[in-house]
């Protein structure tokens, strides 16, 4: 069974430009999020899915610098991106991690890829997720969706409307019919705590989060940032007035 991360990732972004090159403890947004994602014991392969736009190569350089699997497909179809690099990579499992996200923790990510192996043995579940099947209660940013190559298959050749192709997985949670769902919760809900990088506020609350654990821990975890929280709860006030996008349908 191949597993692969595939993470999505472009310059463009409307709030923050050029944020996933953006540093922090001298490495790129993204490189943080491929070396904390390389310490996972079930990933084979880790895919950078970027586009096919100009200002994109400097995501291909280094890829290429970092010796990191990448893709270049369309930017709106950010689904037929994932179908076209889970193909290419001949993907059994697909992870699905953003860009945006430089905390991401390798630990949940195991415990959560050994649940769904476990069930697709038993149950060939199709998708499991920690926020679109259950109720949030991971920080934003946490975010991690596991899906089959079959579902996704089935999710490009279906899937029709704008929303569900620009944000890949719509179609498969909204869908329970056509697909075996699975969810994912923390035993406490840390939902309220905003931990992605969005906006240069974001970006200012994560560097603040780095430069306290990063020399201590360079792959500290969720119950590292969280006890930071706990003791420095104004750090917090930097970024609690930045809404989350909703889903456009």
């Amino acid at each position: 069974m191949k597993i692969d991360v595939i993470i999505q990732a472009r310059m463009g972004s409307t709030r923050l430009p050029n944020k996933v090159l953006m540093k922090f403890e001298e490495k790129t947004i993204l490189e943080h999020v491929i070396n904390r994602l390389k310490l996972s014991g079930y990933i084979n392969d880790i895919i950078i899915a970027t586009t096919l736009n100009e200002e994109d190569e400097k995501i291909v350089k280094l890829a290429e610098k970092i010796h990191v699997n990448y893709f270049r497909g369309s930017e709106e179809d950010v689904l037929g991106r994932y179908y076209y690099a889970a193909k290419q990579f001949q993907s059994e499992i697909v992870v699905r991690i953003t860009s945006d996200c430089p905390l991401v923790d390798y630990e949940i990510l195991d415990k959560m890829l050994i649940i769904f192996i476990e069930r697709y043995t038993e149950s060939n579940i199709d998708f499991l997720s920690n926020t679109d099947v259950v109720e949030s209660t991971f920080p934003r940013g946490f975010d991690i969706e596991i899906f089959t190559f079959k579902a996704l298959e089935k999710t490009y050749f279906e899937a029709n409307k704008q929303y569900q192709r620009e944000h890949v997985t719509p179609y498969i949670y909204q869908n329970p019919d056509k697909f075996k769902l699975c969810g994912y919760a923390n035993d406490v809900n840390y939902s309220n705590y905003r931990l992605t990088v969005d906006t240069i506020e974001d970006f200012n609350l994560i560097k603040f989060i780095y430069n306290k654990c990063y020399n201590e821990n360079k792959y500290f975890n969720l119950n590292a940032v969280l006890e930071l929280l706990k003791s420095h709860p104004e750090i917090t006030d930097i970024n609690k007035n930045i809404k989350q996008k909703q889903l456009q349908k």
